[in-house]
């Protein structure tokens, strides 16, 4: 359970496994349920286009995310590594902000294989370049 209280649903950590493990799902978005006791999964998908998981974080909400990125690393072929993402956007609501930051841990300590950790409140700190960045470094 994070410090602030909320908890994490059992089938966040079912997704994450099918991600990491049976290689289908490329990405997975996680919200606070509806009455902000429990962080739960959102959205799972197997689009490989960068700019779909993009397009899925909203403007003006926070989000945890997971994603299985693939890349080519000169010289060393192709490498893949499993991101995990905190989406802060400047847009949402102060009280939704904080309790996004003091919920991560929560969700982030229970997967297991994370590589990279984004933290982002704009499309620029999360874009595919920045993400490639990080993840070219971490070898």
């Amino acid at each position: 359970m994070a410090s602030s209280g909320i908890g994490v649903h059992p089938g966040c950590l079912q997704d994450y496994q099918t991600l990491k493990l049976g290689k289908k799902l490329k990405y997975i978005i996680f919200k606070f349920s509806p009455d902000n006791k429990e962080i739960v999964t959102e959205k799972t998908s197997e689009s490989d286009k960068y700019e779909d998981f993009i397009a899925d974080l909203p403007e003006d909400q926070c989000r945890f995310a997971v994603y299985d990125f693939h890349f080519e690393k000169e010289g060393a072929g192709h490498r893949s590594k499993v991101c995990f993402f905190l989406w802060n956007p400047d847009a949402a609501s102060v009280r939704s902000r904080m309790l996004t930051a003091s919920s991560k841990d929560a969700l982030r300590k229970s997967f297991d294989g994370i590589h990279i950790d984004i933290q982002g409140s704009d499309l620029s700190e999360v874009s595919y370049e920045n993400v490639l960045e990080k993840a070219s470094k971490s070898f």
